[in-house]
C-alpha cells in the first residue's frame, strides 16, 4: 500500500501512533454480556493518519478481536475538535463501506457519549444517507456517564478523566443534559425524545 503523500508520517509510523494512542479498545461488556468496542474520539489524530491506514489497522487489529459475535460500541465524542480529530465525510463513508459484513451484522448498539449540537445536526440530516445497512438506527445519544452505566458494565470500562470533567460542566448547562436519547423514538422501547425537540431545546439553551 502506497503512503498518502499528504501525510508526513510513514504508514508504519501511522499504525504505531494509532496503537500508542489507544483510540480503539475492546474493553469490558455491556449489560447483556456483549463485548464493547470503546472509541476515544479526542485521541484520533486526523491530520496525521490517513483513511487507508486506519482501515488497515481496524482490519488487522480490531475486527478479529470481535470474533464475529454480537458487540456494542461506545464512542466518546467528549472534547472532539472537528479540525483535529475528525476524518472527512468521504473518509468516514469509505471506512464504513469497508467494514466486513460479518462485523456490521453483529453490531447491536452504538452509544454516542457527549454529542454536541453540531454532531446531532450532522447525524440528523446526513447520517441516515451516509451510513446504510441499518447503522443509523442503532445510534443512541448518551449525554451523561450515569446513563451509559445503564447499558454497559461500569466496573469493566475505563473512562478518561476528561469525560468525567465534561459531566461536571454539564451541571451548569442543564439544557444540554437530556439523558439517553434517540433519533428514532420507540425503536428500543421506553421513552425517547425525538431529535427535532432536542435541537429546538438546545438552540434555545445557547441563544
Amino acid at each position: 500500500m502506497a503512503m498518502d503523500s499528504s501525510f508526513s508520517l510513514s504508514q508504519s509510523d501511522q499504525e504505531n501512533l494509532l496503537e500508542e494512542l489507544g483510540i480503539f479498545k475492546i474493553q469490558g461488556r455491556d449489560k447483556v454480556g456483549r463485548k464493547v468496542l470503546l472509541i476515544t474520539g479526542k485521541h484520533f489524530p486526523a491530520r496525521e493518519v490517513s483513511g487507508e491506514v486506519l482501515k488497515k489497522y481496524l482490519e488487522e487489529k480490531i475486527y478479529p478481536k470481535l470474533e464475529e459475535k454480537p458487540f456494542s460500541v461506545v464512542y466518546m465524542h467528549t472534547d472532539v475538535q472537528r479540525s483535529e480529530n475528525l476524518p472527512g465525510i468521504s473518509t468516514l463513508r469509505s471506512i464504513y463501506e469497508d467494514i466486513p459484513i460479518s462485523v456490521k451484522n453483529h453490531l447491536e448498539s452504538i452509544y454516542f457519549l457527549h454529542p454536541g449540537l453540531q454532531a446531532r445536526l450532522f447525524l440528523a440530516t446526513l447520517g441516515r444517507f451516509l451510513f446504510s445497512g441499518g447503522l443509523y438506527s442503532k445510534l443512541r445519544y448518551v449525554t451523561r456517564l450515569e446513563f451509559l452505566w445503564d447499558h454497559v458494565r461500569r466496573s469493566e470500562i475505563e473512562i478518561p478523566e476528561f469525560a468525567y470533567d465534561h459531566d461536571e460542566e454539564l451541571e451548569y448547562r442543564p439544557m444540554m443534559d437530556y439523558g439517553l436519547e434517540s433519533d428514532h423514538p420507540g425503536l428500543y422501547g421506553g421513552s425517547s425524545m425525538d431529535n427535532s425537540h432536542l435541537l429546538l431545546y438546545s438552540t434555545r439553551g445557547i441563544a
